[in-house]
């Protein structure tokens, strides 16, 4: 894989099938500390960034695309809206789009669901998502930890669907019937968290697979977990504080696939458990929660 393979999206627009993210392991660090990360992930490669008004580090991101001097054509940035019930979608992403230093998003999520309120609540924000794509302010539009029940409810209104879901996604955390449906309405899958099976949820029946797999094919474990979602036709948002891993990830990914019986094999072995991690996925945050601006404005 290079960094020029791309997914289209179901407004025509091409997106980047690996993204650097600056979530939440870079949730209130220092608006240097941001930069720094940003304008590594670029100097490596990775011209896909993904951040968030939640996490309050756009002004970080912005300063290190500034520090990058990359072509803005070059790029392709993600960021979300929190997505509370009375938000104006239009003053929250002028205002990011003040921070991050650019004229338009390319991509602009609804980060989570349940701050809407309501489904009248959600479909007003979808509204209002609609309109920033029509203003030209978001090239494409999408959501951030919906379910299937949360997609319905902006379907029956919405005269723009959404273009991606962006989801926890590992082997433990499959979304079968959610990526069915994904797939009925064309809408793409980006996945975070795609470690998770190799970083928070060991041990596990994966685990002899991946150890398998990673020498057959001279690469690493994390490889192995980031080439099973890519084969699947997912998008991939990672991230790392370091180059050397992240310079490493574009080198092996773009050497090697997997089978579709291997593909196969770690989806069945990760059938066997279930995990999903204490964030946004969980739909219910943990209290306290690590994203208070999602409850001081909910």
């Amino acid at each position: 894989m290079s960094t020029m393979d791309s997914i289209k999206l179901n407004d025509g627009t091409t997106i980047p099938s690996l993204g650097y993210g600056l979530g939440t392991v870079h949730f209130l660090s220092q608006e240097k500390d941001v930069s720094d990360a940003t304008l590594m992930a670029l100097q490596q490669g990775y011209f896909h960034l993904d951040c968030a008004e939640m996490y309050m580090n756009e002004a970080g991101v912005g300063a290190g695309i500034r520090a990058a001097g990359i072509p803005r054509d070059k790029l392709f940035v993600t960021t979300k809206i929190v997505g509370t019930k009375d938000q104006d979608v239009d003053a929250a992403l002028s205002s990011s789009l003040s921070k991050l230093g650019l004229d338009y998003i390319d991509l602009y999520l609804v980060h989570m669901p349940v701050c809407a309120g309501s489904p009248e609540g959600l479909q007003k924000i979808w509204a209002q998502m609609e309109a920033a794509k029509t203003a030209g302010k978001a090239r494409s539009i999408g959501v951030s930890n919906f379910e299937q029940d949360d997609l319905e409810i902006i379907l029956k209104t919405a005269t723009i669907p959404p273009s991606i879901n962006q989801v926890e996604f590992h082997p433990y955390l499959q979304h079968a019937e959610l990526l069915k449906f994904h797939r009925q309405h064309n809408i793409a899958t980006a996945a975070y968290s795609a470690l998770s099976a190799i970083t928070a949820a060991r041990p596990g029946p994966v685990d002899t697979a991946f150890s398998e797999l990673s020498q057959k094919y001279s690469v690493t474990e994390n490889d192995i977990a980031l080439r099973w979602v890519l084969d699947q036709g997912i998008i991939v948002i990672t991230t790392s504080k370091s180059a050397q891993r992240l310079q490493s990830y574009l080198e092996h990914l773009s050497k090697f696939k997997l089978t579709p019986d291997e593909v196969q094999q770690i989806c069945e072995l990760g059938a066997q458990k279930h995990y999903q991690g204490p964030g946004l996925g969980t739909r219910l945050l943990p209290t306290p929660s690590p994203f208070p601006l999602c409850f001081t404005q909910c």
